[in-house]
């Protein structure tokens, strides 16, 4: 989240980010109709991913991807039409 925080204005956090080379997605603060965390789908792998322990980032991928794959078409129909019209 790019906004005005102390932590996010600092030389040292762009720096941080760069090391680790994280992709940054870009969207005006204060939007939360673009922030990538409010779509129906983040609130319930959020939920599937509670209180789990991982060794691995492999481990996390391997469960992430079968938990996509075990919802149900209309599972992301729902999210789909939750979506805002543009």
């Amino acid at each position: 989240m790019h906004d005005d925080a102390r932590p996010n204005t600092t030389r040292e956090t762009p720096t941080l980010l760069d090391s680790f080379r994280w992709e940054q997605f870009c969207h005006p603060p204060y939007s939360p109709d673009l922030s990538p965390s409010d779509f129906h789908l983040c609130s319930h792998l959020k939920k599937f991913l509670a209180g789990q322990q991982f060794a691995s980032d492999d481990e996390i991928k391997v469960n992430v991807q079968n938990w996509f794959r075990l919802q149900a078409a209309e599972f992301y129909e729902a999210s789909m039409l939750q979506l805002v019209q543009r």
